[in-house]
């Protein structure tokens, strides 16, 4: 080919989302800047993962406080959607009742930076954040929930509805929060540090 002046043809891969970067231009990551928290409702995280029914696609939505590792809110269902994410957060602000200036920081997902998800966090003066670009250790205690999840309760299971998968998450959410210890908070459970911190 190159004897002959011939070149293949190559097809250029562009995988860029300009929109999705200029939409968060305005929201900062405020955990880099900000303290560790050292009391409870001082900041949230919250992500969204992948699982699956029946062979079926389906999303966990969850919202935990940073400082006991808690999960404060969560919600599960077939679409990932901002309906999902909004419904995790209205249930943890219910729960929770938190103060002013809550931090709640989240990744670049297009279902948290939705007017309607924003509207939600303005309302109840709590300040969004979100992962620098190509940073996703930014969101790292979630991420790690999510894989401590998977290890120690999905994987090598098999779910035949959405019905029975939500059950297991409502099970294992209930045995996070009140009987896992964590080595993050001196081998205390989530419940038992919020005690100590109150």
């Amino acid at each position: 080919m190159r004897a002959t002046g011939l070149q293949g043809r190559v097809v250029k891969v562009t995988r860029r989302a300009p929109g999705v970067h200029r939409f968060f231009e305005a929201t900062d990551n405020l955990r880099v800047a900000t303290a560790p928290p050292t009391a409870i409702n001082q900041q949230w995280v919250g992500d969204v993962t992948y699982l699956k029914a029946n062979g079926r696609p389906c999303f966990l939505a969850a919202v935990m406080d940073v400082t006991s590792r808690r999960i404060v809110g969560w919600a599960f269902g077939a679409d990932r959607t901002v309906n999902l994410t909004a419904l995790a957060m209205q249930r943890a602000i219910r729960n929770r009742a938190p103060a002013q200036a809550l931090i709640f920081h989240s990744d670049r997902g297009i279902e948290y930076g939705a007017y309607r998800y924003r509207a939600i966090l303005t309302q109840h003066g709590i300040r969004p954040s979100v992962n620098r670009p190509r940073c996703c250790q930014d969101n790292a205690h979630m991420e790690s929930f999510f894989h401590t999840l998977k290890t120690e309760w999905i994987r090598g299971r098999t779910f035949a509805t959405f019905a029975e998968l939500e059950a297991a998450l409502q099970a294992y959410i209930r045995f996070y929060n009140y009987h896992r210890l964590h080595s993050g908070i001196d081998y205390h459970t989530p419940q038992e540090y919020e005690k100590l911190v109150a």
